[in-house]
């Protein structure tokens, strides 16, 4: 029995309402779906940008120190870590649908209430909370992607990570505007959470329907017996870029003040030019996919994050910086979109499961990467720790081209 009931297609327009042809009707419904899921990708990423849009005020109100803030940063990771042994299994149980919008709507809420905190113990339990309940959204959102995706002939899935991404500029704009009318984070929280249940409300009916997984149509699968081996191959290729993608958004603007010495304002010049280049490639992500094929595409990406990189060691200059840090992005910005899909698609493992073992996998690469490059830099220069970095590139080419994963 398939995995998508794809008979709700026939049921979409009333015959004695619509004039045109039923294929054109379900074209155009199908493209209604793809902007619901790319919608609830942006959801995501902008209820996270719009957290660390507002993290100085929080430190500023609590009185918090350096040392103090990354402890109670720490929380958020936690609790998506938590999460991920039970976030598969119960979006498998009660569908990607449900979990998606339940799921997204959770997500915003607990933001409002990092608004709130007069304690430092009250932020490190809402941003638990708030990651734990991230990781369920995260999952059955990433599960309609993929099943998004099977709707189609073409590549579309770079376009939901793109639409992520997009969500982060977005979140950024909202803040300064926030700032700019002086609004606490508590009530710039609630107009997000109002801008997100609209969203919610308007597109959830156009999610995917999926048919519960009955005993028999797939091995059941738990996070600790992993069935699919190709799985944990994927989830090291994404440890990898997972890893090089976090290094940029916790240490580029510290690279662009110290070793590069950019003057004022331009020490963002970085991480804006490696965030631009993210969102744009994921946008591209889905042509290339379809014109060259994913496994060129990776290999490419894996050689392009190196290049920026070790680009970024030997030319510590403004322009030169600017362009390799652009490189990194469009680098990391077509393994993950690509990888998903692949894992999704396992022919033994349902999609939801498949998907937290890759992203758990792939997630502690993000949670190791900036502290690793904290202690070589301690030990030797921030430039050596790049270097090391920039190793992680190289390796994802050439894993992908010795296992053979991807056509």
């Amino acid at each position: 029995m398939p995995l998508i009931d794809y008979s709700f297609l026939s049921k979409i327009l009333p015959k004695a309402k619509i004039k045109k042809s039923f294929q054109k009707a379900k074209k155009s419904y199908l493209i209604r779906i793809r902007i619901a899921t790319s919608l609830f990708f942006f959801g995501m990423g902008f209820c996270f940008a719009t957290w660390a849009s507002r993290i100085p005020d929080l430190k500023l109100s609590l009185n918090l120190s350096e040392s103090d803030l990354g402890t109670i940063l720490f929380a958020l990771p936690a609790g998506q870590l938590l999460a991920m042994p039970l976030s598969g299994l119960v979006v498998a149980k009660y569908g990607s649908r449900k979990i998606a919008v339940l799921g997204l709507f959770v997500y915003a809420f607990f933001l409002t209430l990092l608004g709130l905190p007069s304690e430092s113990w009250q932020l490190a339990l809402g941003l638990f909370l708030f990651g734990f309940f991230g990781n369920f959204c995260n999952i059955a959102v990433n599960s309609q992607g993929v099943f998004t995706q099977q709707l189609f002939d073409k590549p579309i899935t770079g376009s939901f990570h793109g639409s992520w991404s997009l969500a982060g500029f977005s979140g950024a704009l909202l803040a300064l505007l926030m700032l700019f009318l002086k609004l606490s984070p508590f009530q710039h929280f609630l107009i997000v959470l109002l801008i997100i249940t609209i969203l919610i409300a308007t597109n959830y009916n156009y999610l995917v329907k999926v048919k519960p997984q009955k005993p028999g149509e797939k091995e059941k699968t738990s996070f600790f017996k992993i069935q699919d081996k190709t799985l944990i191959w994927y989830g090291l290729i994404c440890f990898l870029c997972m890893a090089s993608e976090g290094i940029m958004f916790d240490w580029s603007g510290v690279y662009f003040k110290e070793i590069v010495k950019a003057p004022g304002a331009l020490a963002i010049l970085g991480y804006t030019s490696f965030m631009i280049t993210m969102a744009i490639g994921r946008f591209l992500s889905d042509v290339l996919v379809r014109k060259f094929g994913s496994k060129n595409v990776i290999l490419t990406s894996g050689f392009v994050i190196s290049i920026g990189l070790y680009c970024a060691v030997l030319f510590p200059y403004l322009i030169p910086c600017t362009i390799a840090f652009m490189l990194v992005g469009f680098g990391v910005s077509n393994v993950i979109p690509i990888v998903f899909n692949a894992a999704g698609n396992s022919k033994k493992v349902s999609t939801s499961v498949a998907l937290t073992i890759v992203s758990s996998i792939s997630f502690v690469g993000f949670l190791i990467g900036p502290p690793i490059i904290g202690y070589i830099a301690e030990l030797t220069s921030l430039k050596y720790s790049f270097a090391f970095i920039g190793v992680f590139g190289v390796l994802i080419s050439a894993l992908t081209y010795k296992l053979n994963l991807f056509k």
